[in-house]
């Protein structure tokens, strides 16, 4: 596992000795704790029943749907690397099914009312669950949920994942990977915004 690169370079374009490279090594805990998130959820010593071919098929759902291009094409490799040629494509179908604006969802304080704004409710097609199984459909459908529904979070939809056969240490995993993924497209994000901002200025 210490010889995996440094996934948030590697998705920036982050070059030893260059600028972000010496910006990033300013808060070393920073750049360590992100890759170990990314090692404990992807190269666990244990995968607790949810199998790195899964973990990897929902990252390369996640972050197609926040079309994320580069970390997309690293999770849909990795993804590739693991499963068959009809889950990634698959995968990549219910990708641009459910892809759209959000987020969505309907706040419970009366002040802030008016800022609800519903949302459609995604479910993986007939296809995909024949080719994901339930279980997997399920977890996909969740992932949708806290990416483009993050308000609307109840108990309801962990016994969705119970009834599918999700344990609760599997939730838990899930929902840090989703939560890790959004993290990380946006540090790499905000990197490469500083990168072209360097550039424009050195010109």
């Amino acid at each position: 596992m210490t010889g995996t690169p440094d996934i948030i370079d590697a998705l920036a374009g982050i070059t030893p000795g260059s600028v972000l490279d010496e910006l990033r090594a300013h808060r070393l805990d920073v750049r360590d704790n992100a890759q170990q998130s990314y090692l404990a959820l992807f190269e666990p010593d244990d995968d607790a029943g949810f199998s790195i071919p899964e973990r990897f098929l929902i990252a390369a759902f996640v972050v197609g749907l926040h079309g994320e291009s580069a970390a997309s094409e690293f999770y849909r490799a990795e993804l590739g690397a693991r499963a068959t040629a009809e889950t990634t494509e698959a995968i990549g179908s219910e990708i641009d099914r459910g892809s759209t604006s959000g987020p969505y969802g309907t706040y419970r304080e009366p002040g802030l009312a008016q800022e609800s704004r519903p949302g459609p409710a995604f479910r993986i097609s007939d296809p995909g669950r024949q080719t994901f199984g339930d279980r997997i459909s399920a977890g996909l459908e969740h992932a949708h949920h806290l990416v483009f529904h993050p308000r609307d979070s109840r108990p309801e939809l962990l016994d969705q994942l119970l009834r599918a056969g999700w344990t609760t240490t599997q939730i838990v995993t899930l929902s840090q990977e989703v939560a890790f993924l959004t993290f990380q497209i946006r540090v790499v994000h905000g990197l490469r915004q500083l990168a072209d901002k360097r550039k424009v200025s050195a010109v």
